[in-house]
C-alpha cells in the first residue's frame, strides 16, 4: 500500500491565521520533508475560498517539485468541471517534465461549488460537464494531435497540445464520493479510484467499491488496472491519547463551521470517538493503532493500493504535521510493508 499525504494548503492554524507566504513555505516544507522519510505521494487539492491557498494546484507542485527527489506529485482533486481540459493537461505535463516523470492527476467534479459560479458554470451542467471533459482530457493524454466536438468547449481539429508529459500516459485517478455512476465511470474507463470518505464506516464503501471491479472487468480490464485510493482525515502522534488529545478540538471546530454551511448538527465528542474507533473513517493514534486501521480499511475494501491522509485543516501547528509525517515514513510505513 502506497501512503501519502493531501492537503489544502491552509493558511490557518485553528483561530490563528498565517501570513500567505508563511503558510506557503510551511507547506513546501512539509512535502520536501514527506519526500526525504520515504512518502509515495502528496496531493494539493483545488479550492477558490479565502482560507486555502491552493486555487493553482499545479503552481504549488511545480515548486515541490524542485524541493524534491521521489516522491509522486498530484492534485487532489482538480475540479475538471470547470477547468479547460486543455489546459488542466499542459499544467501537468509541464509538472511531469518539472518533476522528471512524478506528475499525477486526479479529477472530479468538487464537493465544494464555489468554481462553478466564479468560472461562468451552470451548477445544473453538473455531471455532464465534468463526462464531457473528462473525455477529452483522456483523449488529449493518448493523443498528440486532437480532433474533438462537444457541448461546452470550443471544437478541436488536428490541434496538437504541448508539451507532453515525460510519461507516456500521466496516471489519471478519478476522485469520487459515493454515487454509484461514479464508480462504474470509473471501472468502464480503466481509471485508478480515489473514494474519499469523511464520515461513517469505511467498509460501507465495499459495495460501491465492488460495482467499481465488476465494471472495469466488465470492460476489459486486469485487476492490477483497477487501482483503489482511500482518502480519509488522519493524524499520526507518538501515543493514542496525544494524537486524539491534539486532533480533536481542530477536527470539532472545523466540521462544526462546514455543518452551518451544509446544515450538518455540531460535531460531538461521542461522535468523534465513534469515528477513531476500529472501524470508523478517522485514521488517528499511533503508528501502530493507525497501521492496524489501515490494513483493516484495506481488507474491508477488497485492497487498498493507496491512503492518503487529510490532516492539515485540523487546527494542527506546522511542527505537529512535521512531527507526524516523519512517523508516518519512520514508523507507519515500514509496519505495513
Amino acid at each position: 500500500m502506497e501512503i501519502g499525504i493531501d492537503s489544502f494548503a491552509s493558511a490557518m492554524y485553528g483561530s490563528r491565521s498565517l501570513s500567505s507566504v508563511d503558510a506557503m513555505e510551511q507547506l513546501l516544507d512539509r512535502i520536501q520533508l514527506a519526500d526525504e522519510v520515504g512518502l509515495h505521494a502528496f496531493g494539493i487539492g483545488e479550492h477558490h475560498k479565502k482560507e486555502f491557498l491552493d486555487s493553482s494546484p499545479a503552481v504549488i507542485l511545480a515548486a515541490a517539485a524542485a524541493k524534491t527527489m521521489n516522491i509522486r506529485l498530484t492534485s487532489a482533486v482538480a475540479v475538471l468541471s470547470t477547468n479547460d481540459p486543455v489546459r488542466v493537461y499542459q499544467n501537468f505535463a509541464t509538472l511531469d517534465v518539472i518533476s522528471k516523470g512524478r506528475a499525477e492527476i486526479v479529477v472530479g467534479r468538487g464537493s465544494a461549488i464555489e468554481s462553478y459560479p466564479l468560472f461562468g458554470f451552470d451548477l445544473k451542467d453538473y455531471d455532464a460537464l465534468f463526462k464531457e471533459k473528462l473525455a477529452l482530457l483522456l483523449q488529449i493524454r493518448d493523443e498528440e494531435f486532437v480532433t474533438w466536438q462537444g457541448k461546452f468547449r470550443p471544437s478541436m481539429h488536428n490541434q496538437p497540445v504541448y508539451p507532453r508529459a515525460v510519461q507516456e500516459k500521466i496516471p489519471v485517478w478519478l476522485g469520487v464520493g459515493g454515487t454509484p455512476e461514479s464508480f462504474v465511470r470509473a471501472g468502464t474507463l480503466g481509471l485508478p479510484l480515489m473514494v474519499a470518505v469523511i464520515g461513517g464506516e469505511t467498509e460501507r464503501f465495499r459495495p460501491l467499491v465492488d460495482l467499481y471491479r465488476e465494471a472495469g472487468k466488465k470492460a476489459g480490464f486486469k485487476p492490477e488496472q483497477l487501482k483503489v485510493g482511500l482518502h480519509s482525515p488522519g493524524y499520526v502522534a507518538d501515543t493514542n491519547e496525544k494524537a486524539i488529545e491534539e486532533y480533536y478540538p481542530g477536527y470539532a471546530e472545523l466540521w462544526t463551521k462546514v455543518g452551518k454551511e451544509r446544515g450538518w448538527p455540531p460535531v460531538t465528542k461521542s461522535q468523534f470517538n465513534a469515528s477513531v474507533a476500529p472501524k470508523g473513517v478517522l485514521v488517528v493514534g499511533s503508528p501502530e493503532e493507525v497501521a492496524e486501521k489501515l490494513m483493516r480499511h484495506s481488507e474491508a475494501l477488497g485492497g487498498v493500493d493507496r491512503f492518503t491522509f487529510q490532516m492539515d485543516n485540523a487546527g494542527l501547528t506546522h511542527q505537529q504535521l512535521m512531527c507526524s509525517i516523519r512517523l508516518i515514513g519512520e514508523k507507519v510505513i515500514p509496519l505495513l510493508k
